[in-house]
């Protein structure tokens, strides 16, 4: 594989930036909706997930596109596969033990306590029953929890180390650029996306457990692998950019469908619709990828001040959001708030949260690998 260094897309930055954003939301979403979750409000409604609805198909799957498109100029960067391998691994399993072991249990606690009748208090839950490596009222401890996405993208990049060194990338990746440099950018994605939740799983759900979650794989690898070899075609970008209407309008039409079945059939749909909705969760998936990736190329691929420290606060927040999600849930439930007010206090504090723990984090030299970031530089190789 040439090791040309593949150049910075401020564009897919920002999208990378966006899509943790909203990530942020919709995980404070995810208390008062009916969906199961660690921490749930006394407000919740059945209509919140009509809003959620609009980036549950697709906000996944960008990220690992983005991955995979970040991981290709990362190896360009790397003197050798073993190397980059090493590399990619300190920086995602580092974190992810420390999240699995420091940061996730007070999530555990908050959904034992308000939803299984845990009474004992944290400390003697963390000291005592957290890594008991078995169940706890049904969860199993020491949990995963959100963390499954870094699990799940240090896997891929396994599977793409070993593809690097088995593949001639010179002659896939020409390969790939006369393939999805035309309409086949949408067709071929697509259809495989409607195999997967219109005919193999309609409906379906993921586990985010990595042995048993062939759904996810099934669309996440390929989404990975797609953002990797984007990163070294100028002509998939170019079409992406043609593309980009299109994939907004089906990205619309998707969503518009879903939500037509959810107002008309109030969330209890005959099974003959479930590969219709699937189809049209294919269609809202994979439209708004391709929408999103034009636009980033053709309207937001410059530089501002502003960009570099949230491209490297992204990781730190995504490592700690979910778990201040929760506990300030739990803080606000005897409170008595609105729904509007306590949706406003959980994002205002999640935010706050978050830039607090990275800004801290940064400072300390020890705690920058654990939270995602590089080490410091040395003194000696700064002053030079």
């Amino acid at each position: 594989m040439s090791r040309v260094p593949i150049s910075r897309h401020y564009g897919l930055d920002w999208l990378r930036v966006a899509a943790f954003a909203i990530l942020i939301v919709y995980h404070v979403g995810m208390v008062f909706v009916p969906w199961g979750f660690h921490a749930k409000s006394p407000n919740g409604a059945d209509w919140a997930v009509l809003p959620m609805l609009a980036v549950n198909a697709w906000r996944l799957s960008l990220l690992f596109v983005v991955s995979g498109y970040a991981s290709r100029a990362l190896l360009s960067r790397a003197s050798h596969t073993g190397g980059f391998l090493r590399q990619r691994t300190a920086r995602l399993l580092v974190p992810l033990a420390f999240g699995v072991a420091v940061v996730v249990p007070p999530q555990s606690w908050v959904e034992l306590v308000t939803q299984h009748g845990y009474a004992g208090g944290f400390l003697s839950f963390w000291v005592h029953d957290y890594f008991r490596f078995g169940a706890l009222g049904g969860i199993v401890l020491p949990a995963l929890n959100h963390l499954w996405f870094v699990l799940y993208l240090w896997l891929y990049t396994l599977v793409l180390a070993l593809l690097v060194i088995a593949v001639r990338w010179r002659g896939a990746q020409r390969v790939f650029d006369r393939l999805f440099a035309g309409p086949a950018l949408i067709v071929l994605p697509l259809a495989w996306l409607v195999c997967i939740h219109a005919w193999w799983f309609p409906m379906g759900y993921e586990t985010h457990d990595p042995a048993h979650d062939a759904m996810a794989h099934m669309s996440y690898l390929p989404a990975f692998l797609f953002g990797f070899a984007l990163a070294g075609s100028a002509p998939v970008l170019a079409a992406c950019v043609r593309w980009r209407w299109a994939g907004a309008a089906m990205g619309i039409a998707g969503y518009g469908f879903i939500l037509a079945v959810e107002l008309v059939l109030d969330g209890g749909a005959p099974r003959w619709v479930y590969p219709l909705y699937g189809a049209a969760h294919a269609v809202q998936q994979w439209g708004t990828i391709v929408a999103l990736i034009g636009f980033a190329e053709r309207h937001w691929n410059r530089d501002a001040p502003v960009r570099q420290m949230l491209t490297e606060a992204v990781f730190p927040f995504y490592l700690v959001h979910q778990t201040i999600i929760v506990v300030v849930a739990y803080w606000l439930m005897p409170a008595g708030l609105p729904g509007g007010a306590e949706f406003a206090v959980l994002v205002a504090a999640t935010v706050a949260g978050c830039l607090l723990f990275y800004q801290l984090g940064r400072r300390i030299a020890w705690l920058r690998p654990l939270i995602g970031l590089r080490p410091l530089p040395h003194p000696h190789k700064a002053a030079s």
